[in-house]
Formats: structure tokens, sequence, C-alpha cells
């Protein structure tokens, strides 16, 4: 048997499922598991592809990267599942869940030492969540996170713990970040059900296989992979661009100021970030029939309502060889495949791929302060980071304040989450100048907080990083706070068509959701239909179609008599500054 070729050898064993000699070849640590080969895959990439799962399941033991994406923007996780093979997404699954937790685990002692090195503070951050559609904003929660910093340790409170099954589920959590020697320690803190989920990250990190083993997805959850559409969405901040909102009228600018949680963000400091596109990507060709009929049946009413009009596409779609296979369907051979001048137009290797895709621009709004004393770099980055490991709306808020922003402290951003949804995030209670707190004070004037460099001196008690008295102390429980990156809100706004790949929790199906919706409209409704006397005969309700096109018309009327009350006071102003000027 002639051995692999002289160009990229991993690549070949895995072409030729040679998983023996693979294993060989890796233990040889002679070879870059991360080498991508002309058409841009690892080996790990070019094994799921091919559906060659002994391949696969020797290079995950070696730590290839299952995080990385292909040049399309598709995961391998994704890949896995277009292949249909249960055993294959389970192995992916597991593996990538595992280096997600172990990369995620590693990177929070780093950013508790970022934390130590800056000034404590106490901060609240209110979240609040609107919708340009009046129904679904009258169902939009809000929330407060509380913040704690002192040293290198950090507390976040929350109340707003998801959505499932048509409802908010609300409850009192904590999570503390401790810094320690050998690691960090990290607490979950229920405090209804008194219980605290603790993991010291040290341990965990010297347990691979341990942590390996409490990775394995279940049956149900393959299954639900393999049977829902594959769906990439990503916002695209490639054209961004940030411009000051102006006021005034006559070409004037005035230096009017907005009051911020007591910082002044003047008008030229309001900035709008405009060209934000949100890509989404739906991949079917691993569905059968039925599912597929299923998902377009699922088809939501906010789908119908909004008109989101998707663009089909299909590719691979070159007519299918006698030496095709189906992870080879146009006969590809591996000659043609590793010669980097060798053209391979529209065939590929994997199904054909079966895609739908659609893009949808937004604005964001940032108020900005200078005077404002945090660090968004030093302070509160940090504390997103954290967050963000098990937190969807707080990634969303990282990915967007990484930009280049203007310059200022943004004292309240407002960006989009999905399709429907806005988030707008207020930064209030600074070491608790608005409300007071027994857990937070300004220290004496002679002792050395107070005299330190810092622009805003504030005292953390240490208590509050502490267990309560009486709670039940547990081991870790990895569900929570290394759960996957997925947005129960997601699936109530948009479900399928904009589902983030990586979702576990449960589905919301159609019927139930419309029931809601229908409930929902009719009471809104209720107030805009005349009624009937006791002596008028009973009308059929109306259908939700109809239901949706009365909701839609409010919706224009409330819009319309916004604009015609903005252009009266534009017209009183103008008439003001007038008469002002005649009497000059």
């Amino acid at each position: 048997m002639a051995g692999p070729g002289p160009t990229f050898p991993l690549h070949r064993l895995v072409w030729a499922n040679r998983h023996r000699e693979l294993e060989a070849a890796l233990h040889s640590r002679q070879h870059d598991i991360e080498q991508e080969d002309p058409r841009g895959r690892t080996p790990l990439e070019l094994a799921v592809s091919l559906g060659n799962l002994e391949s696969v399941r020797v290079l995950l033991r070696h730590n290839a990267n299952v995080g990385k994406e292909s040049c399309q923007g598709w995961a391998v996780l994704q890949e896995a599942v277009s292949t249909g093979d249960p055993e294959m997404v389970q192995l992916v699954l597991q593996y990538r869940d595992y280096q997600r937790a172990t990369q995620r685990l590693a990177g929070i002692p780093e950013l508790l030492n970022k934390l130590r090195q800056a000034p404590d503070f106490y901060v609240e951050m209110k979240w609040e969540f609107t919708s340009w559609v009046p129904l679904v904003s009258k169902m939009c929660p809000s929330d407060v996170y509380r913040v704690w910093k002192r040293g290198e340790n950090l507390r976040v409170d929350t109340s707003l713990l998801g959505f499932e099954h048509m409802t908010w589920q609300r409850g009192r959590r904590s999570f503390i970040f401790k810094g320690q020697e050998a690691g960090a320690l990290v607490m979950e803190v229920d405090h209804d059900r008194q219980l605290v989920h603790t993991e010291t990250l040290g341990l965990t990190l010297h347990e691979p296989e341990a942590l390996l083993a409490t990775m394995r997805p279940s049956e149900e959850h393959v299954a639900s992979r393999l049977t829902s559409p594959i769906v990439s969405t990503h916002l695209d901040t490639r054209n961004v661009a940030f411009e000051r909102n102006k006021c005034g009228i006559w070409g004037w600018r005035s230096e009017k100021m907005e009051t911020v949680s007591g910082y002044e963000a003047k008008a030229g400091e309001v900035y709008s970030a405009t060209n934000v596109e949100l890509v989404t990507r739906t991949r079917t060709e691993h569905l059968s029939d039925q599912d597929k009929s299923r998902s377009k049946g699922g088809k939501t009413p906010f789908q119908s309502f909004l008109g989101m009009a998707q663009q089909h596409s299909s590719h691979n779609g070159a007519p299918v060889q006698q030496a095709a296979s189906p992870t080879n369907p146009t006969a590809i051979s591996p000659d043609e495949y590793f010669d980097p001048n060798f053209s391979l137009e529209s065939r590929n290797i994997g199904r054909p791929i079966e895609m739908s895709s659609k893009v949808q621009r937004f604005k964001a709004t940032l108020w900005l302060s200078e005077e404002h004393p945090l660090s968004l770099g030093d302070q509160v980055m940090p504390i997103i980071d954290l967050m963000a490991i098990s937190n969807a709306h707080f990634a969303k808020l990282r990915d967007f304040i990484t930009l280049r922003l203007p310059p200022g402290f943004p004292v309240k951003i407002e960006i989009p989450l999905f399709h429907v949804l806005n988030a707008r995030i207020t930064f209030s209670n600074l070491c608790g100048c608005d409300e007071p707190l027994s857990s937070v004070w300004v220290p004496a004037p002679s002792s050395a907080i107070a005299a330190s460099a810092s622009p805003f001196p504030c005292e953390v008690d240490p208590a509050v990083f502490e267990v309560p008295d009486g709670y039940s102390v547990l081991g870790a429980e990895r569900s929570e706070p290394l759960r996957d990156e997925d947005d129960d809100l997601l699936q109530f706004a948009i479900q399928q068509s904009l589902l983030e790949a990586g979702t576990e929790a449960e589905q919301v199906t159609a019927y139930e959701e419309q029931l809601q919706l229908e409930r929902a409209l009719q009471e809104s409704l209720q107030m805009s239909t005349e009624p009937g006397g006791p002596e008028s005969p009973r009308r059929a309700p109306p259908s939700f179609e109809e239901q949706l096109r009365l909701a839609l018309e409010l919706s224009a009327r409330e819009q319309a008599e916004r604009e015609r009350r903005g252009r009266r006071e534009e017209e009183d102003l103008q008439r003001t500054l007038q008469r002002s000027l005649t009497e000059l």
C-alpha cells in the first residue's frame, strides 16, 4: 500500500480513512494537525465532510480544533449534522462542548486578574428589551444586573433566568467569581432554593477525562439536531459606520444635553451605528422530506406577519457520476482535490448543500460620556466577557462593543439582538450614588482607598462574595455555567428562521405560539373594535390573518400619530424662534 503523498500527509490519510496510520502520524508530532488543505479544510473538517468517523475519532482524541469555521462560515458541528450520522454528531458535539468548557474555564483567572488591578466598584446594568412590533414589545421584560467588584472577586446578581414554554422564568440568582492561587472558584447561588453550585477551575482543568465524560449529549439532543435545520446567524459589522446624531433647525446645532444616570451626554456625543447587518443562512440537506415539510409548515406567525423574504440557493448540484458516494457526490479524485491549480468549479465534497439565506440591516445607538469614571476596557469588559460564557445577551453586547467605538464611556447602548428585538443597556447607581446600599460605602477621608488615585473611591463589603448562612453547597452543575450559547428568547421571537447554531432548549411549536399570539391580538384589538350592545348578534371572531392585518394598521396609525406630534412640535419651535428673532 502506497504511503501518503508528499504534501498534506494527514489529509491524505483522512481521505482514505486510514485511521491507524493517522494515529501513528499524530503520535510522532511531526505534522500540523491544524494545517489547511488547498480547499481551506483542516484534517478534522475534511474527515467530517467525508463522513470518515474513525478518522474523526482519532483527530478529536489528539485535540483537533472543533471550534474552527470553514471558509464559508460553517462550524465543524454544523458540517457533522449535514452528514446525517448520529454517531458523528454525538462525537463532535461532545468534544465541541469539552473544548469550549476548558477554553472558557482557562480564561476566567486571567479576566479576574485584570479586575484585580482596577479600582473596586459597584454598578447596575439595566437591560430593557424592546421591539418595534407592538405585541412583542408588550411581552418583553426588563432586568437589572447588579455588579460588585472587590479585588479579584466579582459578583453579578440577576432575576431574569430565561424564557420557556411561553413564560418568562424569574428567580434570584448570583454568579460569584473568586480568584485563587490555583485558579479560580466559581459559585452559582440559587437564592430561591438556597443552593450553591461550586466549581474550582484548577481541579477541573486537571481532570480532562472526567470533564469529557460529563459532556456526552443525550440521544434526544442528537436526534433534535438531526431533524432541525442547520442555521447560522451572525452580525456582520465590517461596514459599520458611527455617525453623530444632530439636533436643531435651519442649520443651527445646539449643545442639547441628555442626562443618563447622572452623567451628561451631549447631543454631539450620541452616535448611531449604521450598516449593522444580521446574516442568517439555513441548510436543510440532511433533513428527510417529512422533516422539511414540518419545518416549512412550522413557519411562525411572526415570519408571515413580517413578510421575511428568503433567498434560496442550492450548491453542489452537478450530476452524480457512477463512482460517486454520498459524501463525494461528484466523484472528485484525491489528485484533483489536493491540486491547488485544479479548479473544482461547482464540484465539492459532502452532501449537496440546500440553503436559504437572508440579510437584515439594523441601526444601533450609543450615548457616550467622557466624564464617566468607569473604564470600559479595564473594569466593564472583563465582566461582560465573564457573563458572555453563559449568557447570549452579554455575548451579543460583547461582539458589538469590541468594535472601535468613539471616545467616551457608553452610559447607554441600544443594540439589535434579533430581527424584531432590541436591547437597551443603561449603566447606573455607580457605587450606590443614586440608591445607597449597605454593602457599598464611600471610605473615610483618612483611609488608603480614599487617598488612592481612583476617581470614585468606593469600598465593597467582602461578605457579598461569601455563601449565605444556611445554604447547601453542592458540586459543579455544568449545565448552567457551561451551557451552549442558546437563547430561548430567540426561539420565541423568530423560531427556526433565526435560530442560532447550538440551541439546546426545547422548541416552542408554531401551533402553541399561534394560539398565544391570537389571544394577545384579541386582547389588544378589543379596545379598537366597536363593542356590540347586548342585543347585537354575536359575530364570528376574525381570522388570525385578519387580526395580524388589524394589528399592523394599529401600529401604523400609532406611528403616524407620533410623526404628526413631532412635526407639530417642530413647527411650534420654529414659530417661537421666529418671534424671538423679530423681537430682537
